[in-house]
C-alpha cells in the first residue's frame, strides 16, 4: 500500500466517521431489531439519545414486544437511517449491540442523556417518576459493539466498518 492510498483510506474513514456521527445527531429514531427466546425476530422504531460513546438510550413499555425480547435475548441490531434524502442516496449507521433495562445509578446517567436530547427536540426533562412505579415505561440502553455503513462503492448492500470509539 502506498502512502497516498493510506492517506486516502484514512481520509475516507474520517469522512465515514463524520457522516455517521452527523446521522446519529440529526435522526431522532433508530430501528431496534430484537428476537424472542425462540429466535422470532421483531423490529420497532424508538426515539433515542446517545452519549456519543456507544450508549444508546430510549424509553418503552416494559410490556412491549421488543422489551420482552430484550429481557430474553439482549443481543440486538440497530439501524439509524437517513430516509430524508432522495432515492438512491440514503445512508445509515448499522450496529451490533447488547441491550438492557436500566436500574440503579446507571438510570440517572441515562435520564440525563435522554433528557438533554428530549429538550433539544422540544420535549421535556425525564425523571425517575416518569419511568418507575406504576407506570409501564422503563429506560433501556444498548451498548454498541460494532458499527458499519453502506460503502457506496457500486456494490449492492456492501457495508464497511466504521470506528466510532463505542
Amino acid at each position: 500500500m502506498t502512502q497516498n492510498s493510506r492517506n486516502e483510506d484514512s481520509s475516507q474513514a474520517g469522512d465515514r466517521q463524520a457522516q455517521a456521527r452527523a446521522i446519529m445527531d440529526r435522526i431522532s429514531y433508530m430501528v431496534l431489531g430484537t428476537a424472542d427466546a425462540d429466535g422470532k425476530p421483531w423490529a420497532t422504531p424508538v426515539y433515542f439519545a446517545t452519549d456519543g460513546r456507544g450508549a444508546f438510550y430510549w424509553v418503552s413499555s416494559h410490556e412491549a414486544r421488543h422489551s420482552v425480547n430484550i429481557a430474553a435475548r439482549p443481543q440486538v441490531g440497530i439501524v439509524i437511517f437517513d430516509s430524508t434524502v432522495p432515492i438512491g442516496t440514503g445512508q445509515g449507521v448499522y450496529m451490533d449491540a447488547r441491550a438492557e433495562q436500566l436500574t440503579g445509578d446507571e438510570l440517572d446517567m441515562g435520564l440525563a442523556v435522554f433528557s438533554e436530547r428530549s429538550i433539544r427536540d422540544g420535549g421535556s426533562v425525564w425523571t425517575r417518576r416518569d419511568i418507575a412505579g406504576d407506570t409501564l415505561i422503563r429506560m433501556y440502553r444498548a451498548m454498541a459493539s460494532a458499527y458499519s455503513m453502506l460503502a457506496k462503492d457500486g456494490q449492492p448492500d456492501h457495508r464497511v466498518a466504521v470506528s466510532l470509539g463505542g
